[in-house]
């Protein structure tokens, strides 16, 4: 995710990094191409009589914008979705180690519970993004534990077996009350739930036929939008047909983007960030030292 401090909008308009502009490069060069063919072939269509006239593109037009606003709004919840329910991470993490802080006498305790809490949210990090969680594991948990924990296919369902393991042991052990109990696992059944959203948003995306119509639609009405230009814009064809077609590929690429907001583009959520704040907030909490440092903010940095 790019967070930028405030611009210009004279210098926005020739912002690169972070832009969809990369990602449709090529095929705006091709409705150039296609526009330039259509000024080769104009005078030839004018001899026969036959060429494409702007009312059906017109009409087109607005049922293509229509379904890539709702296909916007589809992707954009899921996105908030699933930012909601990672701050729903947070708070039930700071939660859980609060609780664990007035209810044991031992810090050890809460300090165990921070890493186990800590190591749960970079887990479910890596395993929505497909990346190794090992090294976070063994800096967090030790490398004997992180070896026990490598042999499960859900990583961070199985960190929360631990935490509740770890929790009813302290119940065992009389070192918690059972109200106290009950309402720790609460926060742990959050967590679970929090788990099976960002599973549920990861493992269902939008229905595929959905998405071919509108891309299948939209790439025919840039591909021919040129020759019905070319009859009244003749030059200008080139220019309005590559802008026209900018506002649509860009809006269908950021819709693209959007719907899988765990991955590690520009415009995803910045999972990194959110992580290492879960972590700072968790050992300051415990009196555990050094914290991670923060990851910078400015106009050129990614905070996925």
């Amino acid at each position: 995710m790019i967070i930028r401090s405030h611009q210009h909008w004279f210098a926005r308009l020739f912002t690169w990094h972070g832009s969809v502009l990369p990602q449709i490069i090529v095929r705006l060069l091709l409705n150039l191409g296609m526009s330039l063919f259509a000024l080769t072939i104009s005078p030839w269509l004018k001899q026969l009589n036959s060429h494409l006239t702007l009312p059906p593109f017109s009409l087109l037009g607005i049922a293509v914008a229509i379904f890539l606003g709702f296909r916007n709004n589809a992707s954009y919840s899921r996105y908030i979705e699933a930012r909601k329910i990672w701050g729903s991470v947070m708070i039930t993490s700071r939660s859980l180690i609060r609780q664990t802080l007035c209810a044991v006498d031992a810090t050890q305790s809460a300090k165990l519970a921070a890493n186990y809490l800590i190591a749960f949210a970079w887990s479910l990090n890596h395993s929505l993004r497909g990346t190794p969680a090992k090294h976070d594991l063994q800096r967090l948990l030790g490398e004997k534990e992180a070896e026990s924990l490598s042999s499960h296919h859900a990583l961070a369902n199985g960190l929360l077996v631990k935490i509740g393991l770890f929790y009813a042991n302290l119940l065992r052990e009389g070192r918690i009350s059972e109200l106290n109990y009950r309402n720790i696992d609460d926060n742990l059944n959050e967590l679970s739930r929090c788990l099976g959203g960002c599973e549920r948003i990861a493992n269902t995306p939008v229905p595929f036929a959905y998405s071919l119509i509108l891309q299948r639609t939209l790439y025919l009405f840039c591909t021919l939008l040129p020759l019905a230009l070319v009859v009244d814009l003749q030059w200008f064809t080139p220019f309005v047909s590559v802008f026209i077609s900018y506002t649509f590929l860009s809006w269908e690429a950021v819709a693209e983007e959007m719907e899988h907001p765990f991955g590690e583009s520009a415009n995803n959520l910045a999972l990194n960030a959110i992580c290492t704040g879960i972590e700072r907030n968790l050992l300051e909490m415990t009196d555990q030292a050094p914290l991670p440092p923060l990851l910078s903010v400015d106009r050129h940095y990614n905070l996925t």
